[in-house]
């Protein structure tokens, strides 16, 4: 009889990667809890303090997300006074508001303690290649 360690569905990619998200996602979680910011929310909101004007398509392809959910992220941090949006003809540019400024010390808090339960777990050197290893995988598999 074949051992269960053995079997296609512990070995497919699909499981996996969900397992992984889920409990990455966990520990995002709670190291973006102390802003009261989804990790997506934090992570968007950064970017746009980093470059502030930014343009959504290029928040989309940073964040490797659709521009529906761009825009549903945007009108979020829109809702809580933490962005604005600024349309310049069909050009829409995305900014932040001062109290988002005040924010970014708490944010990068939050990047900084993501990132320590993560290497923790699998160490800095790990982390990295695994970081790497699925921006090239994303790109191949995109389109």
């Amino acid at each position: 009889m074949k051992k269960l360690s053995d079997s296609y569905y512990n070995k497919c990619i699909y499981f996996v990667s969900n397992a992984l998200a889920r409990k990455i996602e966990k520990i995002a979680q709670q190291s973006w809890d102390r802003v009261n910011l989804a990790p997506s929310h934090g992570y968007l909101l950064m970017l746009v303090l980093e470059a502030p004007g930014i343009q959504p398509t290029v928040l989309s392809e940073e964040l490797h997300l659709t521009p529906s959910t761009i825009t549903r992220l945007i009108e979020k941090l829109e809702q809580k006074k933490l962005l604005v949006r600024i349309y310049e003809g069909k050009t829409t540019n995305v900014y932040p508001t001062p109290k988002a400024k005040e924010l970014l010390p708490k944010l990068k808090e939050c990047v900084d303690d993501f990132y320590a339960s993560y290497s923790s777990a699998l160490g800095k050197e790990e982390s990295t290649k695994l970081i790497q290893s699925m921006n090239r995988i994303a790109d191949k598999l995109a389109g």
